[in-house]
């Protein structure tokens, strides 16, 4: 009885942490919307977590994983926020990426327990479920990114939007790489 309550209030959590995070992204930023729902999604993703890990001690031995997935997406969302109210030097990057890649992995996690009981996502095979929220989430990260630090560096506002020309492996050091040069 226990278990099932647990999981409800999980998956309500999860469901309003998707929304708001969602929500969030496409919000327009500045005082308002933005930081309202973006507060919203930290508070749901970090009860999302709580729950999360009381759950996966029901069974530890093959749930552990989703417990590191959640304490990873609550790490990143803090990091995300803190650059933001602390303004660090290139917050901008580090608000973008700790908060897109905590998203990014609660996405994780929620694919990897249930995507396998999807319709048509069975038919994938079990690493997609892992990689399949970077591989999308982490071009949008960089796309959004270069778009910020284009639109806030001065004399750059009618550049057309272009990829920088340097090849190097995706990740939150390129994120921060190309969002800080300024």
């Amino acid at each position: 009885m226990a278990l099932h309550l647990l999981i409800a209030c999980h998956v309500a959590l999860g469901l309003s942490a998707t929304i708001a995070g969602a929500t969030a992204m496409i919000a327009v930023k500045g005082p308002g919307p933005h930081p309202r729902r973006g507060r919203l999604y930290l508070v749901t993703l970090a009860g999302t977590a709580a729950t999360g890990v009381a759950i996966t001690l029901f069974d530890w031995a093959s749930l552990w994983h989703l417990a590191l997935l959640g304490t990873v997406a609550v790490a990143l969302g803090g990091i995300g926020y803190a650059a933001r109210r602390v303004r660090w030097n290139g917050w901008l990057s580090w608000h973008i990426g700790g908060l897109s890649g905590s998203y990014i992995a609660m996405l994780t996690a929620f694919y990897v327990d249930n995507g396998p009981r999807l319709p048509l996502w069975q038919l994938l095979p079990p690493t997609t479920f892992w990689l399949l929220p970077s591989a999308v989430g982490l071009p949008l990260i960089l796309l959004s990114c270069h778009r910020r630090h284009r639109l806030l560096t001065p004399g750059n506002r009618t550049r057309p939007l272009s990829w920088p020309q340097k090849r190097s492996p995706l990740g939150l050091r390129t994120v921060r790489r190309w969002c800080s040069r300024r």
